[in-house]
């Protein structure tokens, strides 16, 4: 059986967490790799994007495009872990606002997998 193209692994996804991205208070994104993520309206929103389907549209590097200079090394190193070790993690990472800006946050980051395929869920709470 050939693997699956991340972009079907996304399908794979939302379908299965759809409720958890749906129903969450916090905002939620799942990342694959630099051109294949998912976020909830609630994620968008936190950044500045007027719809989850904007924010995964834009295209380039996740840590330069999202994520504070100062927050990089952080999110970088819990996200090797969850994909590496199966480690979660609670972190405090400074986002990037679409306008300029940051906005404080605490993250939850739980490896998953979905369809054979693991990748990265994250949580976020503005603090």
């Amino acid at each position: 059986m050939a693997a699956k193209k991340h972009s079907e692994i996304i399908d794979d996804i939302i379908e299965q967490l759809k409720p958890v991205f749906d129903l969450s208070e916090q905002s939620v994104y799942a990342y694959l790799d630099d051109a294949n993520k998912l976020c909830n309206k609630n994620f968008a929103a936190l950044l500045g994007y007027t719809s989850a389907d904007e924010w995964a549209s834009v295209e380039g590097n996740f840590p330069t495009l999202f994520v504070a200079d100062n927050s990089q090394k952080t999110l970088i190193s819990s996200f090797q872990n969850a994909m590496e070790k199966g480690v979660g993690s609670k972190i405090q990472v400074d986002w990037k606002k679409k306008s300029g800006g940051t906005v404080k946050t605490n993250v939850i980051i739980v490896p998953v997998s979905v369809s054979g395929h693991l990748f990265a869920l994250h949580f976020i709470t503005k603090t």
